[in-house]
């Protein structure tokens, strides 16, 4: 099925696969472990879903490590493509992928994206699963099976760039993905941080050559820069609501705000209601979403958090810690209970409580104002 022509290139899906066929000359550059780096004479590209998301273990998934020359041209040929592709894989359905493009004047820039990371999330500088040596790949000692989730970039650009100004464009278009991660407060699933991306992302952009000098700047400050972030980001944010139903509305939750930090819903419900008297747990238990999805509640959680994130990150002092937890937790409990007018009452109390940077302490203090306000919500 072809979903498009860009520029000088066509795009195609066909069962598990995203194929790009140049109809003239390219130059790329990609990360893929078959014809990677930078090339002037391939002539196409792809992106494979070689697997499911989860449990799912192929014998020639094997094969994409060991022998990936092999599987890249076994794939080729069952395909009908040329030998010289560029082939980035996922576990993301390929129904999925979004396509979006970004123009000013003669300047076009397409983004074809699939996207996962509900299992595999990062933060640049997490700990890693494995060592690369002389060997092969060793798993480290605290890692095991490679959880699923990629995101993955085909990049399409309609002018010739300049060597340097290709590289440049990765960058442009993995900060455009960090700005939807970021956006969505989506949670590292190796720390508490924030994700940056995935520990299996891939990119390949492509740009006609000829038809003029090539351009040289593919920065925030270009208006190719700008293309570029917005085209990805608009294709990235896309994907992820179709493959994960990753979107604003269904991020305006106090547990997926705490997720990184050890908390689903349900520890974040148990975790109010054992500080309840049994009525009042049995209503939480039974309406979880009144708690966890609230407006006003899920914006004062998010304050707290990110308050801790400054303090983490050193721009907030660790000797304001205690009055900015008891403040903040105190407008939390204010929000979940409806009571501005008792502020100041529940920052006394919650002065009391204990305090602190540690996930679990900080997860303690959070149910401590949420079931401060949820006991008092209902108390006329």
């Amino acid at each position: 099925m072809q979903l498009g022509t860009y520029g000088g290139a066509e795009v195609h899906r066909t069962g598990k696969m995203l194929i790009v066929r140049f109809n003239e000359p390219h130059r790329v550059i990609s990360t893929s472990r078959v014809y990677g780096g930078m090339h002037d004479d391939l002539q196409c590209i792809f992106n494979h879903q070689s697997c499911e998301p989860a449990g799912h273990h192929r014998k020639e998934l094997k094969a994409i490590v060991s022998d990936p020359l092999r599987y890249q041209t076994e794939l080729c040929e069952q395909y009908g493509l040329p030998g010289l592709t560029a082939s980035l894989g996922t576990a993301a359905n390929m129904h999925y992928a979004a396509i979006e493009t970004a123009r000013f004047r003669n300047l076009a820039v397409t983004a074809i994206c699939t996207g996962g990371v509900e299992g595999n999330a990062g933060r640049a500088g997490d700990p890693a699963s494995v060592w690369e040596g002389e060997a092969g790949f060793e798993p480290l000692a605290a890692s095991g099976d490679e959880p699923p989730g990629t995101i993955n970039t085909m990049l399409l650009i309609n002018r010739e760039l300049a060597p340097g100004a290709m590289v440049r464009s990765i960058m442009t278009a993995t900060e455009a993905k960090c700005t939807v991660l970021q956006e969505l407060a989506v949670s590292s699933r190796y720390s508490d941080g924030l994700a940056t991306g995935t520990g299996t992302d891939q990119i390949a952009v492509a740009c006609s050559l000829g038809g003029g000098s090539p351009l040289t700047s593919a920065g925030k400050h270009s208006k190719l820069g700008e293309l570029i972030g917005r085209a990805v980001s608009r294709a990235i944010g896309k994907t992820l609501a179709l493959q994960n139903s990753l979107t604003p509305e269904n991020q305006r939750s106090i547990s997926e705000h705490i997720r990184r930090f050890g908390a689903d819903r349900t520890g974040l419900t148990e975790g109010v209601a054992r500080r309840l008297p049994e009525e009042a747990a049995e209503l939480i238990r039974k309406n979880p979403l009144a708690l966890d999805r609230d407006p006003l509640a899920v914006g004062a959680a998010c304050a707290l958090v990110h308050v801790r994130d400054k303090l983490a990150w050193g721009i907030l002092p660790q000797s304001c810690m205690r009055e900015l937890f008891v403040m903040h937790g105190a407008l939390l409990a204010s929000a979940v209970s409806r009571k501005s007018g008792e502020y100041a009452g529940y920052a006394a109390r919650l002065e009391h409580e204990q305090a602190g940077m540690d996930n679990h302490v900080f997860l303690e203090f959070i149910y401590a104002a949420c079931a401060l306000g949820y006991r008092e919500k209902w108390n006329n």
